[in-house]
């Protein structure tokens, strides 16, 4: 995901510089892994404010590094834009009346929302009544199993089981198991791409046919990799699919080709995010035509020309009150795994963003 990610905040770098950059100067990435450590994410996030003097953050993949994180962006008045990670706590931390002025924004889609469209395409669409829940034991996955039972209780329903599961973890029998003796009619997940497919390769090998539907990760490479046949007709909501409908996806996919070599994205929705928050922040700086924080925060706030991202074209995506750009579960499409690949099972029905 982060790799993915990274390059797709690179090509968009790589095209503005290639226009002469920002306010008459090339743009410089300072790039860090946080390893996925919560406590290292927060360490580099404070060289990139003491030491590297940056203008703006991008990025940040996981929940609970963003969490650790950006409580140090926040009280330099530095503004980060997050590329992936989905908790639905990242840009609510610092709202007004306690906080004035909110420097966390976010163009990825936030687990409430991905909970819904999860939930819709179970209850609405597919009509089951009785599901189970499993997810892996860290903040991403415990606070996604939160906004599924929410999503669930709001149609008048409970999970009939709910299951944890630690990262690196393999046997999966024991917790299907008991989802399948509390008839669970489909498999909600919230989980990393490696142990998801370790939850589709059990399920195949007890004859338990039930539909698997999840968060976004179940479009990871790993997953299909490792899950093989056992990964088709798998479900989940998705910002990007490699089926190009507009000539920015087309022209981005080209890039990401000459730039990596490969015409296989592994984490489509992780590149495309990056891509567009670079895209998003470089106009905040150009209507600021400044650096300074506060001005690039209150340019987000009010971007006045619309963003044609990979994505969708942003118009007037964020607000002071509002820091998403995906506000609306028609928003997201909803992929399927077909013969190895994602591709559409439902497109969003709303493209651009809407005024928020």
């Amino acid at each position: 995901m982060g790799l993915s990610m990274r390059d797709g905040i690179r090509i968009a770098t790589a095209e503005l510089n290639s226009g002469g950059g920002l306010l008459g100067r090339y743009i410089e990435l300072v790039e860090r892994d946080d390893e996925a450590s919560n406590e290292l994410g927060a360490l580099i996030v404070r060289d990139f404010i003491n030491r590297e003097r940056v203008v703006a953050g991008l990025g940040i993949v996981n929940t609970g590094v963003a969490l650790a994180s950006q409580r140090l962006y926040q009280a330099a008045r530095i503004p980060v834009i997050t590329s992936v990670a989905t908790g639905s706590l990242i840009t609510r931390q610092f709202q007004a009346p306690e906080f004035p002025e909110n420097y966390i924004f976010r163009v990825s889609a936030n687990d409430t929302l991905q909970a819904e469209v999860i939930v819709e395409e179970a209850v609405v669409s597919r009509g089951f009544t009785r599901l189970a829940i499993l997810h892996d034991a860290t903040n991403y996955g415990v606070l996604g199993k939160n906004d599924l039972e929410a999503a669930l209780q709001r149609r008048g329903l409970a999970p009939v089981a709910v299951e944890r599961f630690q990262l690196q973890q393999t046997e999966m029998r024991a917790p299907l198991e008991r989802a399948r003796q509390a008839g669970a009619q489909a498999v909600l997940t919230y989980g990393i791409g490696p142990e998801l497919a370790h939850i589709a390769n059990e399920r195949a090998r007890m004859g338990w046919a039930v539909p698997i539907i999840g968060s976004w990760t179940l479009a990871m490479s790993s997953f299909i990799e490792i899950a093989g046949p056992n990964a088709e007709g798998v479900r989940m909501p998705q910002t990007f699919i490699e089926q190009p409908r507009t000539p920015r996806q087309t022209d981005f996919l080209a890039a990401w080709k000459a730039l990596t070599g490969s015409a296989r994205i592994p984490v489509p929705p992780a590149a495309a995010q990056g891509y567009d928050s670079m895209l998003l922040l470089a106009a905040a700086i150009r209507q600021a035509a400044s650096a300074d924080g506060p001005a690039i925060r209150a340019a987000l706030e009010n971007l006045a020309a619309p963003v044609e991202g990979v994505i969708m074209t942003y118009r007037h995506p964020y607000s002071a009150s509002n820091h998403e750009t995906l506000n609306t579960p028609r928003q997201i499409h909803l992929g399927e795994i077909r013969n190895g690949r994602i591709v559409f099972a439902r497109e969003a029905t709303v493209e651009d963003s809407p005024s928020p």
